[in-house]
């Protein structure tokens, strides 16, 4: 599958190595764009996945965000909530199953990863969400598909993290978990990154999935 121009967000799609119709839609940080995680396939390194990084809707200064700076952030958050529900609904028209496929997030991507991913309609493999917060965690219990609690999640963050503060993200996690969404949450001493150890741990997260 070449870039798609039905696709609204801008991407860059990198084909399995082997035929396959499992995906990885991979969503950046505030400021980054999809080329800031062109290291993710090669290092992952799984012939069987499809890649699409996509780029987030907003220009923010030399790379792109989901949504604004605190306090104005839910229009963005609405707003790409709604994009990546066209952008996937179309890959999982045919070329891709939805139930073989992941989606990840650092930062902002993290946010989306709960606040789109909990909320749409189909159940994916798995959910990986990367150092980020949730907007708003006893709203996203109460619309989110309920399908989906029992799915894969994975959420890790740096206990030293000078961003987005350990111990808020922490409790928002928290309060998902109690309302019985399953959510493996792990803590790495890092700051406001992605760790080598970190990354070998998400290669075998996926692999075991």
């Amino acid at each position: 599958m070449p870039n798609r121009k039905d696709i609204p967000l801008s991407h860059i799609f990198i084909p399995s190595k082997v035929p396959s119709k499992k995906l990885m839609v991979v969503l950046h940080g505030r400021g980054d764009s999809s080329t800031g995680f062109s290291f993710l396939p090669p290092y992952l390194d799984m012939e069987e996945m499809n890649y699409i990084l996509l780029d987030a809707p907003y220009d923010y200064y030399d790379g792109f965000s989901w949504y604004d700076l605190p306090p104005n952030q839910l229009e963005g958050i609405l707003h790409s909530r709604a994009l990546l529900t066209e952008t996937l609904d179309r890959l999982f028209e045919e070329e891709f199953n939805a139930h073989e496929s992941f989606l990840f997030g650092f930062s902002q991507g993290s946010l989306l990863t709960f606040e789109f991913g909990a909320r749409y309609g189909k159940v994916l493999a798995g959910y990986i969400a990367v150092s980020g917060y949730i907007y708003d965690a006893e709203r996203l219990l109460e619309e989110m598909n309920p399908d989906v609690k029992s799915s894969h999640w994975l959420c890790t963050h740096g206990t030293y993290d000078e961003v987005l503060p350990y111990e808020i993200s922490k409790d928002q996690v928290e309060t998902l978990q109690e309302g019985g969404f399953e959510i493996d949450f792990r803590s790495y001493d890092k700051v406001h990154t992605i760790a080598e150890d970190e990354l070998k741990m998400f290669e075998e997260w996926i692999k075991s999935r």
